[in-house]
């Protein structure tokens, strides 16, 4: 196994390992510490089932089905992130974490290609750890013990429009899902700190209303999605990301008008934030 590093600050490719075979404990063991290094992972040339995608990913973890997406029925697991020829829009075509707004987000998540375009569809990853680091010590101070309000706000009040453009649904009998997080969360493996909010599921600071809390967090966001904070990668067919969805934002770019694309994702489960 080889360890590729795509920037100096996030992201790496993970060479000469075969996720359709069964791993040693060692492998396991060096693709978890390579995802805690690099915040992300690229494995390539993979050639997997479903059942073999549920099963790597269950090395890491229990697999959490999402609350608001619907999911395949053949494998319950598996959510499909497709765009259709004739679809206008996508899923995550916005900087975002997935599913904050749930109590336990995600540990993170595992995406497979299946169909891509000819050119187009790359998806951008951000450094959470980085963008709280670099803010001043006097605004680090101010955020240390604010909490904000999570919702899916953002998702459920809009499910019909947007399940008009789009290929992946939304589930329309899901309600309003709130929760309450930590600003600067702490990361339960590496024990780094990190900037825990996100455009469209992070609504507002604990205690204080939309509008007062905007200035502040669109200056976060400003902060989180920085060039120099990113990586950028281009899928194959047969490509997989493995991101830690507690430490990193992402983007699904929207720039393939009149392709298909098919991905296979599934999300494993997480803990409470600290």
């Amino acid at each position: 196994m080889e360890i590729k590093k795509l920037t100096g600050n996030i992201g790496a490719e993970v060479l000469g390992v075969d996720l359709s075979k069964k791993l040693s404990e060692q492998s396991i063991s060096d693709i978890r510490q390579a995802l805690l290094d690099n915040l992300v992972i690229f494995f390539r040339d993979q050639t997997l089932t479903p059942e073999q995608q549920i099963e790597f990913a269950e090395l890491f973890g229990e697999i959490s089905k999402s609350p608001v997406y619907k999911t395949l029925d053949s494998h319950p697991k598996i959510m499909p992130v497709i765009k259709e020829i004739t679809d206008k829009d996508i899923i995550g075509d916005t900087w975002h974490t997935d599913e904050t707004f749930q109590a336990t987000p995600p540990l993170g998540s595992i995406l497979y290609a299946r169909e891509i375009p000819p050119l187009g569809g790359d998806t951008l990853f951000a450094n959470l750890y980085l963008a709280y680091e670099r803010l001043s010590p006097e605004l680090k101070n101010r955020l240390e013990g604010l909490r904000a309000i999570h919702s899916n706000d953002f998702l459920s009040t809009n499910a019909q429009i947007r399940n008009s453009t789009r290929s992946t649904k939304l589930r329309e009998d899901i309600g309003k899902i709130h929760s309450s997080h930590p600003v600067v969360r702490t990361h339960e493996e590496t024990g780094r700190k990190l900037l825990f909010v996100n455009q469209p599921f992070t609504f507002c600071f604990d205690g204080m209303t939309r509008d007062e809390s905007l200035p502040l967090l669109q200056y976060l966001y400003q902060q989180s999605s920085k060039p120099e904070l990113t990586c950028r990668f281009r899928w194959q067919p047969g490509s997989m990301a493995f991101w830690d969805n507690r430490c990193t934002m992402h983007y699904a770019i929207n720039d393939y008008p009149g392709y298909r694309r098919e991905m296979h994702r599934i999300t494993i489960q997480g803990q409470v934030p600290a």
